[in-house]
């Protein structure tokens, strides 16, 4: 606990033209993985726009590790196929937060990631005051596959007693 920053909700929202890796559909699911922890959403059967809506839940010890994302599509009598990956950094949303703002209107953007060639990013992705809390939402493409993009929205959570940010 005493290496502890706070904890990252990434809430998988869904897939949009993912891959087919069965014959004629797939049954996608994400793998979240930074450093040693390892999450998983679900698997959505038969569909190659699924809709997660899945909340996993990140222990943040060390904020210049990469968050790698891998869809791969369940497969019942062989290795699950692999349907590409990604990954982000979360210095852009742990920066806004280091702001400590309060008492913005709802939807006021805080600051902009473009897509590069050094980001999975598809298109801009905005963080934004929320309710009361910084979040940050992103497309991103899929490499090493033909087609693919899964969207998500990160938030920071404090946790009290924490090193904190």
């Amino acid at each position: 606990m005493e290496n502890l920053l706070g904890l990252l909700r990434i809430h998988v929202q869904r897939g949009v033209n993912l891959a087919v890796r069965d014959v004629v559909s797939s049954d996608p699911y994400v793998v979240i993985r930074m450093g040693k922890q390892k999450l998983k959403t679900r698997v959505i059967k038969k569909n190659v726009n699924p809709e997660w809506n899945d909340d996993l839940t990140l222990s943040i010890a060390d904020l210049s590790l990469p968050v790698k994302l891998t869809v791969y599509d369940r497969d019942t009598f062989s290795l699950d196929d692999k349907m590409g990956d990604a990954e982000f950094e979360i210095g852009p949303l742990v920066n806004a937060v280091k702001m400590h703002l309060e008492g913005l209107p709802n939807g006021t953007i805080i600051t902009k990631v473009q897509p590069s060639r050094q980001n999975c990013l598809s298109q801009e992705s905005c963080i934004i005051w929320n309710d009361g809390k910084v979040v940050q939402d992103m497309f991103l493409r899929l490499r090493n596959v033909e087609t693919g993009e899964v969207e998500l929205q990160l938030e920071w959570i404090h946790v009290p007693g924490s090193r904190g940010l």
